[in-house]
């Protein structure tokens, strides 16, 4: 597998490609959008916070505690709302449950994004959305 991605180093994108593991913590109420069934829920690892699209089954298969690991991976706008998800090529797989460090802020979905005006397929931080998130210093 290809290198693991901190969460707070995960910026939207247009390409499948981020690897990374996490633990839920909290699971919103199922939806269905057509005939697909869909959740979001919050999850995190020692770096950051980010809310994680559920589609289908992942929906049943996942619960608060549950540790998973994301394959080509994609953080993406979903409804206006920046989500990580696994997406058509991604995978996640249930690895542990309980015993991972992790922390809440900040949330990474509740930062603005702009697009950076010196690399039109990369995005920088511009604003937090939420008072309970904080902003992390441009990375070079």
């Amino acid at each position: 597998m290809a290198d693991m991605v901190s969460l707070k180093d995960i910026a939207p994108a247009a390409q499948n490609n981020i690897n990374t593991q996490f633990i839920v913590l909290d699971k919103g109420r199922v939806t269905f959008e057509g005939q697909n069934k869909t959740c979001l829920a919050l999850v995190a690892d020692n770096t950051a916070a980010i809310h994680f699209q559920l589609w289908g089954d992942e929906c049943d298969a996942f619960e608060p505690s549950d540790i998973i690991c994301l394959t080509n991976g994609i953080f993406s706008y979903q409804r206006n709302n920046l989500v990580l998800r696994a997406g058509k090529r991604g995978k996640t797989e249930k690895v542990g449950e309980f015993t991972m460090a992790f922390v809440e802020t900040p949330n990474m979905s509740e930062i603005r994004w702009v697009p950076d005006p010196n690399n039109s397929k990369k995005y920088v931080q511009e604003a937090v959305i939420s008072p309970h998130s904080r902003i992390f210093p441009p990375m070079l």
